[in-house]
């Protein structure tokens, strides 16, 4: 069977239609310099049974954290418990090959989910409103800070981000800001703790700072000290950007109830597999008086010309709708399928079961936490924490390896590779789904 998408014929009513004889006059405006020379080494083509055949021995190499290994994985990507219920209705073609909802009357379905995440989100939060969704928690950060420097109509230009953000988070944001022309502050954080350094915040904060950011659980694990951080940052004007874990909301104070202006996060943990780190989606709640400014899609419940309910997109200040200079933004899109996992896996867990999911975290990381300390191995940092710490090790990144390679047990990641003076620390994740005999197997086997 030939898979050749156009043939001889094809190929030269093309090139008459668009004007040029020869593919090599279609390319020329390519150097010379740049272009491939010679064939491909590419194999013998194969028959559809013989290419199934290979796929399939492919396919077959790729192992699966929670099948393959024992996962206790962190930094920002969890190994949690995913509903049959959110793969099932996921999975219908409705929801997975739903274009951009603009035609609000074709497209009610996927705008009321969006609705409805839009809403758990507010809930989990206890923010006023919520976008449809961003890329990732990294991309939404970024936002966040963008939103409070137009916040302040362009007049503050100090941005300051606590060292205890996830570093690929500050790498974005900091993408995003030199863009202005501001200063970026780096917060170090207080190294017995492992949590933002207050008085260091203190120092720095001034009439000039459009903004402050903060994670808590932060990227070592910590809890910060959320309350004493909004105060200090609204003493001078400035604006709270709540970088959160939405699992922990269950337990921890959500970023409404200490007064943050912008809380922002990744829903991986929300219903999304691991999947070597992507794709989720990153969430984007803020309070009512600042909607006008907050970048991304948002929909809306209105009612329609029979005074049925009905969804739509609402507040269009994104640059695919209006004046570039005008815009708030330049995302005009969000992860529609990955944010609707977000949704029904909140629906399905409920209050109840994520009360419930939240603190087997809390219990199963302590437990691992105390029996390690037993074993003689000390924690890095004194603060509390939910459901990561960072561990002390001689060599972590022998560890790490030699625990892959002897006993398919997943810990990491290491902390030097971001931060040089933990290069003897790494991160070690437990949630509901990690068993007593897996924990006692990791302890065991950690040397």
């Amino acid at each position: 069977m030939d898979y050749s998408p156009h043939n001889e014929k094809d190929i030269k009513e093309m090139l008459h239609t668009i004007g040029v004889k020869t593919i090599e006059e279609l390319f020329q405006s390519i150097p010379e310099s740049v272009r491939f020379e010679g064939e491909l080494s590419l194999p013998e083509p194969l028959s559809e049974p013989e290419m199934r055949k290979y796929i399939s021995t492919l396919a077959a190499k790729n192992l699966d954290a929670s099948k393959d290994y024992t996962c206790f994985l962190g930094g920002g990507a969890y190994f949690h418990f995913i509903p049959a219920l959110v793969d099932q209705l996921a999975s219908r073609a409705e929801f997975y090959t739903a274009y951009t909802p603009y035609q609000a009357e074709a497209s009610q379905g996927t705008l009321q989910t969006i609705f409805e995440y839009q809403s758990c989100i507010c809930e989990i939060t206890k923010m006023d409103v919520s976008n449809a969704s961003h890329y990732d928690g990294a991309t939404a950060l970024a936002e966040a800070a963008i939103m409070t420097y137009h916040l302040q109509n362009q007049k503050r230009t100090r941005f300051i981000l606590s060292k205890t953000i996830h570093p690929e988070y500050r790498r974005v944001a900091n993408t995003y800001l030199k863009t202005l022309g501001v200063e970026v502050i780096e917060l170090d954080y207080d190294k017995k703790l492992g949590t933002t350094d207050l008085n260091r915040l203190k120092d720095v904060l001034n009439d000039k700072t459009a903004s402050v950011a903060f994670q808590s659980p932060n990227f070592f694990g910590c809890i910060e000290d959320a309350d004493e951080i909004s105060k200090l940052t609204h003493s001078v004007g400035a604006k709270l950007i709540s970088c959160v874990e939405p699992l922990s909301l269950a337990v921890l104070k959500p970023p409404g109830e200490y007064d943050a202006d912008i809380a922002v996060g990744d829903g991986q943990g929300l219903g999304n597999y691991l999947s070597f780190g992507g794709p989720a989606f990153g969430f984007f709640a803020t309070k009512n008086e600042f909607v006008r400014r907050m970048p991304g899609r948002i929909v809306g419940q209105t009612l329609d010309a029979d005074g049925k309910i009905a969804y739509v997109l609402t507040l269009q200040t994104r640059e695919q709708h209006i004046r570039r200079e005008k815009a708030t933004s330049n995302i005009c899109t969000n992860q529609a399928l990955c944010a609707m996992r977000g949704l029904i896996f909140l629906v399905t867990l409920g209050k109840n079961g994520l009360v419930k999911l939240a603190n087997l975290c809390v219990q199963k990381s302590h437990y691992t936490a105390e029996q390690l300390k037993e074993k003689g191995f000390n924690l890095k940092f004194k603060a509390p924490f939910f459901k990561e710490f960072a561990l002390e090790l001689k060599s972590p990144e022998s560890s790490q390896e030699w625990l892959l390679k002897e006993n398919r047990i997943l810990i990491g990641p290491p902390l030097g590779r971001w931060y040089p003076e933990l290069s003897d620390s790494i991160l070690i994740a437990v949630t509901e789904l990690n068993t007593i005999d897996e924990i006692n197997s990791l302890v065991k086997s950690l040397k």
